[in-house]
């Protein structure tokens, strides 16, 4: 099988992870998707018989990593047919049958379509770091959902962070061993005899955590 290799791969993972406080396996995740859009805009790039890609055109492809040998292949499963009209969903029961004479109409197989390493690999790098970065969000803002969806309503333990216009942003932890997460304490909720210098610590009542997209912390607190 091919591969598109990409080196320093296995040491990316492990510094996201510790620096983003991600598992592994939700990096890995958040790579292998920023990588399939590469292979997706690397695709509508090359598409020389102009053809329309509906949105969903994509959703037979896969990326598999290989983490050892520092590198990823492009997969995509298709439907064996009599007579192939797609041939990025489709193909013929003639060819499969050659190497697998037991394969029937309208079985799925699993083929490596991983471009030549050159112009291919160099694009793939630079999409990749564009979708990236929004992906490990993405990730980041699940597993705050996750952990403090259950927490709503309860007291939790603060640091002072930052001022941003006239809200306080702080530090918060779930208590479970988790590393903190930043929440913000709003103008309004905010008590006039409370000091909000650096790094000062005090208790806060979670009152939302936010299921959007919107920049910024995720958790809304009272100061209580």
């Amino acid at each position: 099988m091919s591969m598109v290799t990409l080196p320093g791969l296995k040491e990316l993972i492990e510094s996201i992870s510790r620096e983003r406080n991600l598992p592994r396996l939700a990096v890995q995740s958040a790579i292998r998707e920023a990588l399939l859009k590469g292979y997706e805009r690397y695709r509508r790039a090359q598409n020389l018989e102009r053809k329309q890609f509906d949105e969903d055109y994509f959703e037979n492809f896969e990326v598999e990593l290989d983490i050892e040998g520092e590198g990823f292949r492009v997969l995509s499963t298709k439907t064996i047919v009599e007579e192939v009209d797609n041939t990025d969903h489709q193909i013929s029961l003639d060819e499969v049958q050659q190497v697998a004479p037991e394969a029937q109409l309208g079985d799925s197989v699993v083929l490596d379509v991983t471009p030549d390493q050159g112009e291919f690999g160099r694009m793939a790098a630079m999409q990749t770091k564009q979708v990236l970065a929004q992906k490990l969000r993405d990730q980041q803002r699940q597993m705050v959902q996750e952990e403090f969806q259950d927490l709503e309503g309860t007291v939790l333990q603060a640091r002072v962070l930052r001022f941003e216009r006239q809200s306080v942003v702080l530090a918060v932890s779930s208590g479970f061993g988790q590393p903190e997460v930043e929440a913000e304490l709003p103008k309004r909720e905010q008590l006039p005899n409370d000091n909000y210098r650096a790094n000062a610590t005090f208790k806060v009542y979670l009152k939302k955590v936010s299921q959007g997209q919107q920049r910024g912390p995720q958790l809304l607190v009272y100061s209580c």
